[in-house]
């Protein structure tokens, strides 16, 4: 999938055409590959550690819907929503695989609509959020986002969201070692970076700082900690290099479980994961 390619991962969006594109080849080039399955596992032990069964969560970007079946697994109602129709399909097929469909309700509906949620359910009714893998690096303006949620959680309420890192130590270095520094330096460009997902479809991806996106989500959100995903693992596009060196991945993924959290190392990540609360 060109999408690893051009930019790494990117997890539903809220553009519905360009992510149909790549809805059935989605899992077979990042969830079930070395580098997806390392970076997503590092995701969800923050999950499990945040979300309870019994809670109700509203997953935005949900893609194929991995994340959303894995907290129906432990017990926790979900709503996931994606732009992408294609994306609904292969979430709803693979909750119909695994045994839970009917326990997470799919939904399209793209990340700029959620408000209509708020006119259908009552105010403050999801536990938490998630958005997972650079979804939100999609949206124009997350100062829209941070109002709809907060219309539509609990105070004291936990949003876990995923952004793709503003520098990727990876990245540079790879594009550095093939003498194209631009590329290693392209997360930096003001007004973000055309991604071409597949032949003839591009989208517009964003990489703001953390200090951006925490003032973007300020007047009802609190930063309450910070995770690099894939400070060691490198970014999915490096897959050929992983399925080479598999213990090597092995080890990688160990020690991204400790350089995650250290300062400054921990943002020089492939991703970023920022978690916020709700404030009253």
């Amino acid at each position: 999938m060109r999408t690893t390619a051009a930019v790494g991962t990117l997890e539903g969006s809220s553009v519905a055409a360009p992510f149909d594109a790549v809805a059935e080849t989605y899992d077979r080039t990042f969830t079930n590959s070395g580098i997806g399955v390392a970076q997503r596992k590092a995701v969800w032990r923050e999950l499990d550690r945040t979300f309870t069964a019994g809670q109700r969560i509203l997953e935005i970007n949900c893609g194929s819907g991995v994340d959303g079946i894995h907290l129906a697994s432990r017990g926790v109602t979900v709503l996931a929503c994606d732009a992408s129709p294609r994306m609904i399909d292969a979430a709803r097929r693979n909750a119909s695989q695994g045994g839970f469909e009917g326990r997470v309700e799919f939904r399209v509906l793209a990340t700029e609509e959620l408000a209509t949620l708020a006119g259908r359910e009552e105010p403050a009714r999801f536990d938490g959020a998630l958005s997972n893998f650079a979804g939100l690096n999609c949206v124009e303006n997350l100062g829209d986002v941070s109002g709809t949620l907060a219309r539509l959680l609990r105070p004291g309420a936990t949003a876990l969201l995923c952004f793709f890192g503003r520098f990727c130590l990876w990245e540079f270095l790879w594009y550095l070692a093939q003498g194209r520094p631009e590329k290693g330096f392209r997360r930096f460009r003001g007004g973000g970076v055309m991604a071409r997902l597949t032949e003839g479809v591009t989208l517009r991806v964003h990489y703001p700082s953390v200090h951006t996106i925490a003032r973007a989500l300020a007047p009802n959100f609190r930063l309450r900690s910070l995770k690099g995903i894939g400070v060691a693992v490198p970014p999915s596009y490096l897959e050929p290099w992983a399925r080479r060196f598999p213990r090597t991945l092995a080890f990688l993924a160990r020690a991204d479980g400790q350089l995650g959290r250290c300062p400054l190392i921990r943002r020089i990540a492939d991703h970023v994961l920022l978690t916020f609360e709700r404030r009253s």
